[in-house]
């Protein structure tokens, strides 16, 4: 991972929200799902190889060539993220992922 600050913030914030269900349930089983679940989202959202995913879905299951990877530092482009492009069925399966984790990780919180 190139910035490794997100990742860093990300479990920060991971850590504090684990505190927080820990002061206010009292439930380490609890705890410990937060856990999983954030950790389930950190490596899935922050983590991912972005140059292989930001080729169509049906390429997912072949390896990139050499030839399909961007260069490291083009001369007349500044560095953009590849993370924040918009591909609709990317952004639709993990919406359906999460949403369905979070949901399961709701329902164990209430319960």
């Amino acid at each position: 991972m190139a910035d490794d600050a997100a990742l860093r913030k990300s479990l920060i914030c991971l850590a504090a929200i684990m505190a927080v269900i820990g002061l206010c349930t009292h439930s380490l089983k609890k705890m410990m799902a937060t856990y999983l679940f954030g950790m389930f989202a950190i490596g899935g959202i922050v983590l991912p190889d972005w140059e292989f995913f930001d080729r169509p879905v049906s390429q997912w299951s072949s390896p990139m060539s050499v030839a399909q990877l961007p260069p490291l530092h083009p001369p007349h482009a500044s560095p953009t993220p590849s993370r924040f492009r918009f591909y609709p069925i990317r952004t639709t399966i993990y919406a359906i992922v999460y949403g369905y984790a979070f949901y399961k990780w709701w329902m164990y919180m209430s319960s």
